[in-house]
């Protein structure tokens, strides 16, 4: 990098280290009592750099390393000749520093775009103190469990599966079928955490929304019986449920997306019906909802159990030997029986094996379009039934058109196709 004929981006180097100190200094400099602030955080991004074109000149990593260590020690006796009136300890602005220094020689070395994207992000969680704080306060022991095992399914257990196919008609792929496992347990976390930040005060928009990310399940079972038990309560139930169910179809599109992008274009046609029937039905409830106090919450468990990944892993397995075995035997209509029937209780499995299936030139786009959408029109059967059976006649009089007309959108979009 360094060579005569790169002086604009040698000082271009420069020049982005120092815009890396400024931006992170603009947020320290907000502190009181600071001991690192504005200039201090654009000068130590310079030193970065400019250590590194010293580290680079005479082949030493010595003077990377001496600029850290100086930096951490200067810092360190500041603290402790004069310690912050708060009482903190101030190892954040220690950290800080040291990692300005660091994206410094980083940019230096032409990783120029990663550290800038770090530098964001580093001004981002040190803005964001008071709110990371709140949140950590309000974690329960099974929020922090669930991102734990979450880390456990993706971290851990991903990385070693063997990525090859074996089993009958070659359809399990251990390292597959743990990526699906941990997609569909990602999105639940990312609804559980939603749900649990919003809470139930911010009304039914947010938790039909986020409940339709964890579980539309649990959450049409909760609002069925609490209409029963209090008829008011009937259409705000009827727009959680509505919802809920809309958001599983925006569901499957996203992880269709993730898994087969080929397919996603036509997938979109079909889903989008019924989301647009859905939405205006929800659209036609939301105008006669009441002004009501906090509403209750969806009683939903740890998406990201081990044993319920398990679960969903096992039942996601046997749904791709099936599926290839009912192909071989019975051709199409064996796929669509077997979709209706795991489609009743969940929708996921049979979904990822269909596009699994697709991905591997078993299924043509069709087939697997029709696939993904007799399972959801199955997942609305069943908790339609739900609605009638624990909600009672209120709530299905509310309920059920809106239902329908998902099932019409869904089934109108198909026929398009």
């Amino acid at each position: 990098m360094f060579a005569a004929g790169t002086e604009y981006e040698n000082l271009q180097a420069f020049a982005t280290s120092i815009g890396i100190g400024l931006l992170i200094g603009l947020e320290r400099e907000r502190q009181s009592d600071l001991k690192a602030g504005l200039r201090t955080f654009a000068l130590v991004g310079l030193l970065g750099c400019l250590s590194a074109l010293l580290a680079q000149i005479t082949d030493s990593g010595w003077i990377l390393a001496a600029g850290l260590i100086a930096i951490a020690a200067m810092m360190i006796a500041a603290h402790v000749s004069d310690p912050l009136d708060s009482g903190d300890p101030g190892t954040t602005s220690v950290v800080a520093l040291m990692v300005c220094y660091a994206l410094g020689a980083a940019v230096w070395f032409g990783y120029t775009l990663i550290a800038v994207m770090l530098a964001i992000a580093t001004t981002v969680l040190l803005y964001f103190k008071a709110q990371l704080h709140g949140i950590s306060k309000s974690m329960t022991h099974v929020d922090l469990l669930s991102i734990l095992q979450f880390g456990v399914l993706s971290l851990v257990i991903l990385p070693i599966l063997p990525n090859r196919d074996f089993g009958p008609y070659l359809a399990l792929n251990l390292h597959n079928i743990w990526w699906m496992v941990v997609l569909i347990s990602g999105v639940s976390l990312a609804g559980y955490a939603a749900l649990r930040v919003t809470g139930a005060q911010h009304g039914a928009a947010l938790i039909g929304l986020f409940g339709g990310l964890v579980s539309s399940t649990a959450t049409t079972m909760i609002f069925a019986r609490h209409a029963r038990a209090n008829v008011d309560l009937a259409r705000t139930a009827m727009v959680v449920i509505l919802l809920a169910n809309i958001v599983v179809m925006v569901r499957l599109g996203v992880v269709s997306f993730a898994v087969a992008p080929d397919i996603v274009g036509q997938l979109f046609a079909v889903l989008g019906c019924g989301i647009a029937l859905g939405v205006a039905a929800t659209l036609w409830g939301w105008r006669q909802l009441p002004a009501g106090d906090a509403l209750p919450m969806p009683n939903v468990t740890n998406p990201t159990e081990i044993r319920t990944a398990l679960t969903f892993g096992a039942l996601y397995a046997l749904i791709l030997v099936l599926a290839a075995w009912l192909q071989d035997v019975a051709g199409n209509r064996g796929i669509y029986l077997l979709a209706v029937a795991s489609g009743l209780t969940d929708v996921d499995a049979i979904t990822l094996s269909s596009l699994r299936m697709f991905g591997m030139d078993k299924l043509t786009a069709t087939q697997t379009i029709t696939a993904i959408t007799l399972a959801t029109l199955s997942n609305l059967a069943f908790k339609s039934g739900l609605v009638v059976v624990i909600g009672g006649a209120a709530l299905a009089r509310r309920c059920l058109p809106g239902m329908v007309a998902i099932a019409a959108g869904l089934a109108g979009g198909l026929l398009l196709i």
